[in-house]
């Protein structure tokens, strides 16, 4: 498949901007100015980019916890501003407006995000049940973790997909890691995608750090599922480069202190396998990219981050009101 140079620039300045938001708020805990926690994705920065280039706008997106969103609401259209305001407990000017976060989230086609790993899976097909009677085309993409795949509600989901046709794109990111447990160890078979098997619904294993692999893969399931074929479960390979959640061991063993799950050397091994810096050196050997591009690239990204980060503090703090405005309507 061979891509215009304007989307390759686009894949490449988003993975960049998505980084830059992730470092921002890793560094927002220690400044005590995110007000809950973090769950950061570096590393996973091509799939979410790639993934939600295959969309139209009037599709629906369902995300997971891991980088709270950020890999797929940004790429999306959602501004650094209102995600950053988030975490901070401000409510900035577009989002106010709005009738909160909430409202802001579904305008782009995001539902939103549950109280619990996994509980968004029979939503996202109660939403596909929606699109297929609507009858316009809509596809529903349902990206989720591999620690996810242990819920009931996961393999609901699935069935009820496969027996109703349902316009659904199931996106599994394999990161080889739960909360704390491998998957290797909770998981008895190599590819996740396997289970998709039992349910009579097609499926690809993936390179999640090749971000025109994954866009490939997701354009074709979107493509067949929005001409009625039914839903596609695709398996991301990728990688996350920090711990569970930021202030928190790096995936210790839980009840062993000090021991490591993941050996350092696995670690440094998929570092040199970066999505960025892949993408980076594939761009600057065909020309699409310079050094000057580059260099200004990730001048914007930060600047963008930086600029962001002042008008969310400036924000006033969300007040009670405002999840009222944003959850219920006459």
């Amino acid at each position: 498949m061979e891509l215009p140079k304007e989307l390759l620039i686009k894949f490449y300045t988003d993975m960049v901007r998505v980084r830059k938001l992730d470092e921002l708020l890793i560094k927002g805990i220690y400044a005590g100015k995110v007000v809950s926690f973090y769950h950061s994705g570096l590393g996973q920065e091509a799939v979410g980019v790639a993934a939600c280039a295959t969309l139209r706008k009037d599709d629906y997106l369902f995300y997971n916890h891991r980088s709270h969103g950020t890999n797929k609401c940004l790429p999306r259209g959602m501004s650094a501003e209102c995600l950053i305001a988030e975490h901070y407990g401000k409510v900035n000017g577009s989002c106010k407006g709005m009738g909160g976060i909430v409202a802001c989230h579904m305008k782009l086609g995001i539902p939103g995000f549950p109280g619990t790993v996994g509980g968004y899976f029979t939503v996202a097909a109660g939403m596909a049940i929606a699109a297929k009677m609507r009858g316009k085309g809509q596809v529903v993409l349902c990206d989720f973790g591999d620690g996810a795949t242990g819920r009931g509600t996961f393999h609901t989901a699935m069935l009820m997909s496969a027996n109703w046709k349902l316009p659904v794109i199931w996106l599994c990111e394999n990161n080889l890691m739960g909360q704390w447990v491998p998957i290797k160890i909770a998981y008895p078979k190599e590819n996740i995608a396997d289970l998709a098997f039992g349910y009579g619904i097609p499926s690809a294993i993936v390179d999640g750090q090749d971000v025109i692999t994954v866009y490939e893969a997701v354009s074709e399931a979107v493509e067949k599922t929005r001409n009625g074929g039914g839903p596609t479960f695709l398996e991301c390979k990728t990688y996350r480069y920090r711990g569970h959640s930021e202030g928190r061991p790096l995936d210790l063993q839980a009840g062993v202190p000090g021991k490591p799950v993941r050996d350092p050397e696995e670690i440094a091994k998929w570092k040199e396998r970066d999505p960025i810096e892949l993408f980076r050196k594939k761009m600057l050997e065909q020309g699409v990219l310079n050094q000057t591009d580059i260099e200004r690239i990730d001048h914007e990204a930060a600047q963008e981050m930086e600029e962001a980060e002042k008008l969310a503090i400036e924000s006033p703090i969300a007040e009670p009101e405002i999840l009222e405005k944003a959850l219920y309507a006459d």
